[in-house]
């Protein structure tokens, strides 16, 4: 039998304005079906970023509480300590999360706040242009580095979750990408799990989902799909970083 594949009801009837190829869109979807199959729909709170998924809120049928640049963490972390029966997630872009919110992630993730933390990778800053991000890798051209990202100049790139693994805070990390359909389904089953370790009181969960930006890569969706594969998961591969429940 055919599978028909119809809108989950945690995501608002409204067409995306991401570009072609880029993975927000599918990582949207990923969250909207584990909070569905979760039946958590009137109980789960979102903080969208600064960034391309600035308006988050307009996509999800949830309650969301946008965030100032960085400050996901913090925001998240107030609205799960007033209110510690929602489940509550923050949605973050690497250099939301890994250059001016260094400070706000590191922390609630050293003090084991049991919040979610979606974090896309996608090696650049992707709203305002291209620039280098944390996350860009050596070589890598951007508008700030065109001749490609240099250690000496520039620094290396910055494998966030790998640190954050190392804090006795953190419970659940996992690196994921959503370029392949296999990827995609268990990016799905990462950020349900993180979801459910936060319903269980386990503590801080993160999931890294690698995503494509073939606007700022200059490539098309396909050879952007390829260079995830090929470039970006030798940098930074995939797999669980740390999982207390193991």
């Amino acid at each position: 039998m055919k599978k028909v594949f119809s809108r989950p009801k945690s995501l608002k009837n409204t067409a995306f304005h991401y570009c072609g190829g880029c993975g927000h869109s599918i990582a949207h979807r990923l969250i909207a079906e584990s909070i569905d199959e979760l039946d958590i729909q009137d109980r789960i709170i979102g903080v969208p970023p600064a960034g391309c998924a600035v308006i988050a809120y307009n996509y999800f049928d949830i309650d969301m509480l946008e965030s100032p640049h960085g400050r996901g963490c913090a925001v998240a972390t107030g609205i799960k300590r007033v209110l510690p029966d929602r489940v509550v997630f923050s949605y973050q872009g690497d250099g939301d999360l890994a250059a001016i919110g260094t400070a706000e992630t590191f922390h609630a993730a050293n003090r084991g706040e049991n919040i979610t933390v979606i974090f896309i990778n996608n090696a650049v800053y992707g709203m305002t242009g291209g620039q280098m991000a944390p996350t860009t890798l050596l070589g890598q051209v951007s508008t700030t580095t065109p001749p490609g990202r240099s250690a000496l100049l520039d620094g290396h790139p910055v494998h966030f979750s790998e640190i954050l693994g190392q804090l006795p805070g953190t419970m659940y990390i996992e690196r994921c990408a959503v370029n392949t359909p296999a990827n995609i389904m268990k990016a799905k089953k990462a950020v349900k799990k993180a979801f459910q370790y936060q319903m269980d009181n386990v503590g801080f969960s993160l999931i890294e989902i690698l995503s494509q930006c073939p606007t700022n890569w200059k490539m098309s969706p396909l050879e952007s799909c390829q260079w995830v594969n090929e470039v970006l998961m030798k940098e930074f591969p995939l797999g669980i970083i740390k999982d207390s429940k193991r």
